[in-house]
């Protein structure tokens, strides 16, 4: 038996719309323009339903990662190879717009406003775990896993984020080497 009322959620197509607008404004013009107004004159979609569904610009990212493409990784068992293209794949997404515009706005919305801290490190951790994943074949675990991690993807990051430059995938090639020539 059905109940009266709204629906949970918005419908499939409602909900394309507005995120696919969303991920539009925010490439072009931050987090700031996550509002219900800005969504609703973009979209036609009434207010009412964008601030039931989506009442902050917080949640507005929070839907917009938790639709957001997970890359699905090929990997073959071999850390030395699997190192290597999960680099070239992260080379490319952090130059290519959605994820590195989508990064870019998620750390400015992170500065602007501290509630979506949260988001920030979830979307940083979704681009690491494959780094992970590559390197179980290693045994390493804990503390040394994630220094390996941060070693290859850190400079990734900093590059891009910090000193808008292109991504250094030789050398995030080079520490991978170096990392998996250490534990041989």
């Amino acid at each position: 038996m059905t109940q009266p009322g709204r629906p949970a959620g918005p419908s499939s197509e409602t909900e394309a719309v507005v995120l696919t607008a969303a991920l539009d404004l925010l490439l072009s013009e931050g987090v700031a323009s996550l509002s219900a107004q800005r969504l609703h004159a973009a979209t036609g979609v009434s207010r009412s339903t964008i601030y039931r569904h989506w009442p902050t610009p917080r949640a507005v990212l929070a839907a917009l990662i938790r639709v957001a493409p997970r890359p699905a990784g090929l990997l073959t068992g071999e850390s030395g190879p699997d190192l290597h293209a999960e680099v070239d794949a992260l080379c490319d997404r952090l130059r290519d717009k959605p994820v590195g515009g989508f990064l870019h706005a998620v750390v400015a919305g992170a500065a602007w406003d501290s509630t979506m801290a949260d988001l920030r490190r979830q979307y940083v951790e979704d681009l690491l775990a494959p780094f992970r994943t590559a390197l179980a074949p290693t045994g390493l675990s804990g503390t040394a896993l994630e220094d390996a991690v941060s070693a290859i993807v850190s400079p990734l990051l900093l590059d891009t984020l910090l000193l808008d430059r292109p991504a250094a995938r030789e050398r995030a090639h080079r520490t991978a080497d170096t990392i998996l020539s250490g534990l041989r």
